[in-house]
């Protein structure tokens, strides 16, 4: 069922500054993007860039003052969609180069200090079983408090505090997930259901594709609960939040407002 998707954000840069953006719903096989339109405020440099792993794009913008981005879209996600728990891991060295990146440690995810852990709580599983004890153990122990958290929150951090939002959910799934050897990236997202509506972010876990013999498979998964699979648009992927922002700023930025709107729509 395809999705509409309508966003605005402002900001204001004091002096001629570069930023990255990346807001758009990508153009991947898995999606089809039905329509779309994106309006900048006036810039002195505009250029579109691939962005990690060439699932979406970034735009550079070089600007000064007020700056205004507004999007619209409807997008269709079209990707498989297996049982979760059916899905066996990879072993390492059958792994792709795509994928063993997203097995490392990285800002926002010390995967190494959680072997212990993860081996002491779900030792009986393995595979997509393993993610989805991690995701249930995750929806179970954490609560979802909007403001508990900042943008120098760790996995480690949010571990101890057991709460945080989507950022900080997605976050430990990721480092969990590469804690027990499987590749899982940070996933930046559009879905409906989002409570409050905002940019949305979820986990991805790379896992042997049944229906290719040796191959693998990028699966969505999302410990809060909130978004569908089957009804979200992914906007771009990295190793954490560092690599997704919507708004990367390079100098001084004053962040005025901010809206997202996301709905499903009829066929």
């Amino acid at each position: 069922m395809p999705i509409g998707i309508e966003t605005r954000f402002t900001f204001h840069l004091p002096r001629p500054t570069d930023v990255l953006l990346q807001f758009e719903a990508a153009t991947i096989p898995e999606q089809a993007i039905l329509s779309s339109k994106t309006h900048l405020s006036d810039s002195q440099h505009c250029a579109r860039v691939p962005a990690q792993d060439d699932i979406g794009e970034r735009i550079w913008i070089r600007a000064e003052g007020d700056f205004e981005v507004a999007y619209e879209a409807e997008v269709e996600p079209q990707r498989q969609l297996p049982d979760l728990a059916s899905l066996k891991r990879l072993p390492p060295h059958e792994m792709p180069g795509e994928a063993v990146e997203y097995l490392f440690d990285s800002r926002y995810c010390p995967a190494d200090r959680f072997q212990t852990f993860v081996e002491d709580e779900f030792g009986g599983t393995d595979g997509g079983a393993r993610i989805a004890a991690i995701r249930d153990w995750i929806r179970q122990n954490y609560q979802y408090v909007p403001g508990a958290s900042g943008s120098h929150t760790t996995a480690l951090d949010t571990f101890i505090e057991r709460r945080g939002i989507c950022r900080d959910y997605a976050h430990t799934l990721v480092t969990l997930a590469r804690a027990s050897t499987i590749p899982a990236r940070y996933v930046a997202c559009y879905a409906p259901g989002v409570d409050p509506p905002d940019f949305h972010a979820v986990a991805e876990v790379f896992l042997n594709d049944p229906e290719t013999p040796g191959g693998g498979t990028w699966q969505l998964v999302d410990a809060t609960g909130m978004a569908d699979p089957a009804q979200t648009a992914k906007i771009g992927v990295g190793r954490d939040a560092a690599d997704v922002s919507f708004l990367t700023s390079f100098g001084a930025n004053d962040f005025k407002s901010s809206s997202v709107r996301v709905r499903t729509l009829d066929k």
